[in-house]
């Protein structure tokens, strides 16, 4: 096993199997022939081509385009299409900085390939002298990935809050750190990537941040979303990210990203460049 491994796991898919989610004229997600099926039957709302899925020319603007879509996601909740409904509302666009065309609950995303972003904050403190970073682990009740290790705090960026509001509040109910600590919180950029996952295509956006904690504070989950927490020197999050599969599969990228950007994974490693230009999916950049 190797880095390039664990950025490997992000790899875009062949989008030949995939039809191009298509609103005024632009390309905002991607859905499988098998979904478009389902959602011909919905003709109010969504036009089936061969070529594109679509919306209905009578929803125009970006109230009535979600309220649309919203009442066909309720339909499919309940029978099961959409799972893991989470009553969140996030933007779909052509890119992350395109202008809004509707909103759709975050569940659905994943299933319509359009663009996901979240935030990840890498909580490190010093010990003895050596830098460590507080890692972790996810629910075993959780639909995606559980028991995998995470970012000590992460979670999804909905409309509506500010991406360094929503990280403090993210602060508080993973890892109870409080609000004046969590806005020392640095932003260190973006990963972008395109992968598929079980739950659909993921096109994700990635916002970073940085957090040195105090020696003696220990973090403790509030919201039922992570296991535990465990304090892991450079050396063993390297040898764990390298050599395991532990890590859910976009936050072992962070990681990697956080060991190149401060020097643990340095310029001579053969494969810098590739994993450099390997955590940003250009399409998503814009």
């Amino acid at each position: 096993m190797s880095f390039l491994d664990r950025v490997g796991a992000c790899k875009a898919p062949d989008f030949s199997v995939y039809l191009p989610f298509v609103v005024d004229g632009e390309i905002v997600g991607y859905v499988k022939p098998s979904l478009a099926v389902k959602l011909n039957n919905f003709q109010d709302t969504f036009k089936v081509t061969r070529d594109a899925l679509g919306l209905n020319h009578n929803l125009q603007g970006v109230e009535d385009r979600t309220h649309g879509v919203g009442e066909v996601m309720e339909v499919l909740k309940q029978s099961g299409i959409v799972t893991g409904w989470r009553d969140e509302k996030y933007k779909v666009a052509r890119t992350y900085s395109s202008p809004t065309v509707f909103e759709i609950e975050r569940a659905a995303v994943p299933l319509f390939g359009t663009i996901g972003c979240s935030v990840h904050m890498n909580g490190v403190t010093w010990r003895n002298g050596e830098l460590c970073m507080w890692v972790g682990r996810r629910s075993l009740s959780k639909p995606t990935e559980p028991g995998k290790l995470d970012q000590m705090v992460a979670g999804g960026q909905p409309i509506g809050i500010s991406v360094q509001d929503n990280l403090i509040k993210e602060c508080a109910e993973e890892a109870n750190i409080p609000a004046k600590i969590a806005a020392l919180s640095k932003p260190a950029g973006a990963i972008t990537y395109c992968v598929e996952q079980a739950e659909g295509l993921r096109r994700d956006v990635l916002f970073i941040y940085d957090l040195v904690l105090p020696e003696d504070f220990e973090p403790e989950n509030t919201d039922g979303e992570m296991e535990d927490f465990r304090l892991m020197t450079m050396d063993e999050l390297s040898s764990c990210v390298q050599d395991t599969c532990d890590f859910k599969y976009n936050c072992s990228i962070v990681v990697i990203d956080f060991l190149i950007r401060h020097g643990y994974i340095k310029p001579n490693h053969k494969d810098y460049l590739k994993l450099i230009n390997s955590l940003h999916y250009s399409n998503l950049l814009e």
